[in-house]
């Protein structure tokens, strides 16, 4: 299964890479979700006091010159770094890295609402500045070399690197920056153009390789530079030549030209896809690249489902898969390639914290307005019994959205954090005090539902106006029924359909009228996007460990009705008050007692049904590939730091096992 890099994906485990990668891909690249995953107080370093110099201004505020950048001035590693402490400089380049896909595509535009886009389009395209995979929340130059900006963060100044080009040889400019910040404006995601529409009241190319952005001061001086420097760069003249056909919003198979390492070769819609690295790639030996793109070939082979996908990596069809299906890892890999040695079978620790993946309630529907109602269809699901019987007890529990981390909130609010909340005034509601934080609720692994179970969500059923009838089904005051339906894609892991199949006779057991449905892939993306669903199983929710846009295009109101990111339409005045508060913080310390509000309020308001978490990387390959000793903390990395070993892949193929 393939699973995207970078920190603000690394905790996202994915049902199908197809079915629900591609826009939270694009939303990454855009820098909306990179906030969203940064970490914990650190100690500003040594090296990145030196780093940074100043200069007086008219206005007497200091500007900031730097080659990298975060919100509190904190950079690991200096301006003459090499390499990235996690990253094999030395790592051979060439070979092939084959990936496993279910589903369908018929699109090569990762940034448009419209269509299926294929996997990993985004490789194509450099950005300004990109986060990094062992810390939170910091920013090293790709595209430029350098930035300054004020001490207030209300303009931005990046340098472009004069030796970048784009993969026709032409170099990239300013001009092509804000052409490309234009064109996700003007036509990208809704809510990433709001957003960013209102940040940004200028962008302006200074000169060949110099580009400003002025920002909105009115606004929070959060997630400003961070934003508008990962936004991915596209060559202007090529869209400019068929403007009508060559839109960002718009399904087409025809590739946009970028500047980053691989550039696509060639596809069989819905069969596979084949990228290959730039023997002309310009930032090959930038500091930032160093140790990375060290495949030759990354190509994606599609199947109809899991169970073909499977077999086929069985088969060597595909060389590397991240499994997320606990049947599979727990029964399935002891296959004779594995017992020979030739399929290598690995955990390894995943530093993030858990994506808040669960049953996500479409809050937009009447029956699921009253939170007694969506707190009784919570009892019904049983996570142990689920644990036990489909997934092999490989599964943790999860109650918070930044589960074992310093942030997650616990018991009363109390301290520094309960001062936050007073500070906040009527936004807070008077129960949330004296309430502890939602934690789920305990079931009896030895049976689907409990009697003692159905007796408390009947209780919350018949408080909220919904009493059970002699049929067995709950109705309200009118007659109508409770009913709940869910929505899952054909290609879905069977232990996650299984795991609706039980929930669903839970469901009807305190007198839900539940039922789900399975639908083809590309009508399960567009139902999804229109939110045609009373739930839905969904990963995209992101954890956080910093503030920034990402928290608004996930949780805020103003983009609750039409965001892709946000599939509850949670709108929280309380949520959006530590959300705005939190923009405001002065110090990391600050920041995290309002990310620990944040982390009870979400919980308050009770938008997700969790469904647990994998604590580690699920890893299986054939044996010719190798990685760093160090794996950074926020990435397995193994799209972008694993390499090929040239004498294992020739031994494997001298040997029959791969063509």
């Amino acid at each position: 299964m393939i699973r995207t890099t970078r920190p603000a994906a690394a905790a996202i485990r994915s049902l199908d890479p197809i079915a629900f990668r591609p826009l939270l891909g694009a939303l990454t690249a855009l820098g909306i979700a990179l906030a969203a995953q940064a970490g914990w107080a650190q100690d500003a370093s040594p090296a990145a006091a030196d780093t940074a110099k100043t200069s007086a201004e008219a206005t007497d505020q200091k500007i900031i010159t730097s080659h990298g950048y975060s919100y509190f001035g904190e950079l690991d590693y200096p301006a003459d770094y090499d390499h990235f402490d996690f990253a094999n400089p030395d790592a051979p380049k060439g070979g092939e890295i084959v990936l496993g896909a279910s589903g369908t595509f018929d699109s090569m535009n990762p940034y448009s609402r419209k269509g299926r886009a294929g996997a990993l389009t985004t490789l194509q395209y450099d950005s300004l500045i990109e986060s990094t995979e062992d810390s939170v929340g910091q920013y090293y130059g790709i595209l430029a070399e350098s930035l300054e900006y004020p001490e207030d963060k209300s303009w931005v100044i990046f340098h472009i690197r004069p030796e970048a080009t784009f993969w026709d040889g032409t170099p990239v400019t300013a001009d092509d920056v804000v052409y490309s910040h234009k064109l996700f404006i003007t036509q990208g995601l809704p809510s990433y153009a709001a957003a960013v529409g209102e940040m940004v009241t200028g962008a302006e190319a200074l000169d060949e390789h110099t580009v400003k952005f002025t920002f909105n001061t009115e606004l929070t001086k959060r997630s400003r530079i961070e934003t508008v420097g990962a936004t991915p760069v596209f060559k202007k003249a090529w869209f400019e030549e068929d403007p009508e056909k060559r839109r960002l919003d718009e399904p087409r198979m025809e590739v946009a030209v970028g500047s980053g390492p691989y550039k696509l070769d060639s596809y069989e819609v819905n069969r596979r896809i084949v990228y290959k690295l730039r023997d002309d790639y310009w930032g090959r030996d930038i500091p930032f690249n160093k140790g990375r793109h060290n495949y030759g070939t990354i190509r994606v082979e599609y199947f109809s489902d899991q169970t073909a996908s499977f077999e086929a990596f069985k088969a060597g069809e595909y060389t590397f898969r991240v499994e997320s299906d606990p049947k599979l890892w727990a029964t399935s890999y002891d296959f004779p390639r594995i017992q020979q040695g030739t399929v290598k079978k690995e955990e390894i620790a995943d530093g993030s914290p858990p994506n808040p993946t669960g049953f996500v309630f479409n809050l937009a529907k009447p029956q699921l307005k009253d939170k007694r109602v969506r707190e009784a269809i919570a009892l019904a699901f049983n996570f142990e019994w689920s644990n036990e019987s489909l997934r092999y007890g490989l599964y943790s529990p999860r109650s918070s959205f930044v589960e074992g981390t310093p942030i997650e909130a616990k018991g009363l609010p109390e301290g520094a954090e309960l001062e936050f909340l007073k500070s906040l005034g009527d936004a807070v509601p008077e129960d949330l005090y004296s309430t502890d934080v939602w934690t789920m609720h305990q079931s009896n692994p030895e049976e689907l539902i409990s009697r003692s179970t159905r007796r408390q969500a009947g209780a919350l059923l018949q408080e909220a106006g919904w009493t059970v009838g002699d049929d067995g089904l709950a109705r309200n005051e009118a007659g109508e029924t409770l009913k709940l339906h869910m929505i899952i894609p054909s290609n879905i892991e069977a232990s996650v359909e299984s795991m609706h199949e039980t929930y669903v006779q839970n469901l009807r057991a305190i007198g839900v009228d539940a039922s789900y449905e399975k639908v083809d892939p590309s009508q399960y993306t567009l139902r999804q996007r229109e939110r045609d669903y009373d739930m839905i199983y969904s990963s995209r929710y992101g954890a956080f460990l910093s503030t920034g846009g990402g928290l608004s295009q996930m949780y805020g109101s103003r983009e609750a009705e039409f965001s892709l990111f946000n599939p509850a339409g949670l709108a929280s005045p309380l949520v959006d008050a530590i959300i705005k508060a939190s923009f405001e913080a002065s110090s990391q310390a600050e920041t995290d007692v309002a990310l620990m509000a944040l982390d009870r309020a979400l919980r308050y308001e009770f938008f997700i049904v969790p469904d647990g978490y994998i604590a580690d990387y699920w890893v299986a390959y054939y044996d010719m590939y190798e990685h760093p000793e160090t794996i950074p903390p926020y990435d397995l990395g193994y799209l972008s730091l694993w390499w090929v070993n040239p004498d294992k892949e020739k031994a494997l193929k001298e040997a029959g096992v791969l063509k």
